[in-house]
């Protein structure tokens, strides 16, 4: 099934339409993060995603508490999903009728063990719940100095930079500040929404998608 709002294609199977009058009037995110970057990069992301095709859309993000103590950094790209789709999915089924959305961000490492010894990367990892389903989406990855690793190794690496937390943590210090978690958590999400909107959400300016999903121009 196909529909026509303000111009903008939408292949609909079966979700709700009131989810489809939502998105138009306005977005509201439910965030597990307490901190500011976290927050404004799920705003930048969705931002970024949804303002070629939906114009005049607002973005709202509502920070959500975290029960107990910040978790440690994780040490690979599996606990890092783990993480964040655990975290999204808790807010979906808490709050599952107050907000369109519901994100969960976190930075992580991931140890490549290579013939030569081991790589250490550093990226963020997003993951968004809706009504339409959940993606994951991850930011680009900066590789972490091998001598660094080797002084403190894989387990100490969150403790790696000290002082660095209020200065944008260890991407931003690896990076020397050209690249933010707030940069990395926006690009993260964007990922995960094009994930999540694959085949569904098409507009004049959307990235071209796959013939069978465009509907015929009109002449």
């Amino acid at each position: 099934m196909s529909v026509l709002l303000r111009g903008l294609s939408i292949n609909m199977p079966e979700y709700p339409k009131r989810f489809w009058r939502a998105l138009q009037a306005g977005v509201e995110v439910a965030v597990a993060a307490p901190s500011s970057p976290k927050l404004l990069g799920v705003r930048d992301g969705f931002r970024s995603f949804l303002e070629p095709r939906l114009k005049a859309t607002t973005v709202l993000v509502v920070p959500q508490q975290e029960p107990g103590r910040e978790p440690d950094l994780p040490v690979s790209d599996e606990a890092s999903v783990t993480l964040v789709e655990s975290k999204a999915s808790e807010l979906y089924r808490r709050l599952g009728d107050h907000y369109l959305f519901y994100v969960a961000a976190e930075g992580g490492l991931d140890i490549l063990e290579m013939g030569e010894g081991s790589r250490t990367f550093v990226r963020y990892w997003a993951a968004v719940y809706s009504d339409l389903g959940s993606a994951v989406g991850a930011s680009s990855a900066v590789e972490v100095p091998r001598d660094l690793v080797e002084d403190v190794g894989g387990e100490g690496m969150s403790y790696a930079f000290p002082g660095t937390r209020r200065s944008g943590g260890m991407l931003s210090a690896l990076t020397g500040g050209t690249e933010t978690p707030r940069q990395a958590v926006a690009k993260a999400t964007k990922n995960a929404l094009s994930t999540l909107f694959y085949g569904i959400l098409e507009g004049p300016l959307a990235a071209p998608k796959h013939p069978a999903l465009t509907p015929p121009r009109k002449r």
